[in-house]
């Protein structure tokens, strides 16, 4: 991916989600989504060279005022805090925030980021909350299912079960 910018603008850093632009050591999926009342795994990936700095998940459009909702001590340990954990795999120059009983109002950006002297890098990623499918368990007896063909008819059916899980 490259990007060349002429005239006055030439010296604007500019910034497309999913993407790392040159200079900036993170990257993000850009987009990612979670069911309703369940959880969203996101993985970031940064150079070798940003281990042992502190990476951190915050909520906003705009990064440079957003809320840090949790941040890593600069080790492999996880942190958690509400709703929301990260933690840091350096071996792998990854991090992961895991946001957990999502709602509809988690929707948002979100941003993956690193901690620097002067400005902190970052990349936006696009939060989604998928509506809620309710589980119900049910018992009584075993449905059973009918299909038929031109050519042949053929009965399944389901073994007796206690209890079952529908989605509903």
């Amino acid at each position: 991916f490259s990007l060349t910018i002429i005239g006055p603008f030439r010296d604007m850093e500019l910034c497309f989600p999913g993407y790392s632009i040159a200079g900036n050591p993170i990257t993000g999926p850009g987009a990612a989504s979670g069911p309703e009342q369940g959880s969203l795994t996101v993985q970031c990936r940064y150079d070798p060279e940003w281990e042992t700095h502190k990476k951190w998940w915050c909520r906003g459009a705009d990064w440079s005022s957003c809320k840090i909702l949790v941040k890593t001590t600069g080790s492999e340990q996880e942190v958690r805090k509400d709703r929301v954990s990260i933690r840091d795999n350096q071996k792998n120059h990854t991090f992961t925030v895991t946001m957990e009983e999502l709602s509809r109002d988690d929707a948002d950006t979100y941003w993956c980021g690193i901690e620097r002297t002067g400005a902190d890098y970052a990349v936006p990623v696009k939060v989604t909350i998928d509506p809620g499918k309710r589980v119900q368990q049910l018992s009584g007896p075993a449905p059973s299912w009918s299909l038929s063909s031109h050519l042949r008819e053929l009965t399944v059916t389901q073994c007796d079960l206690s209890q079952r899980m529908v989605e509903s």
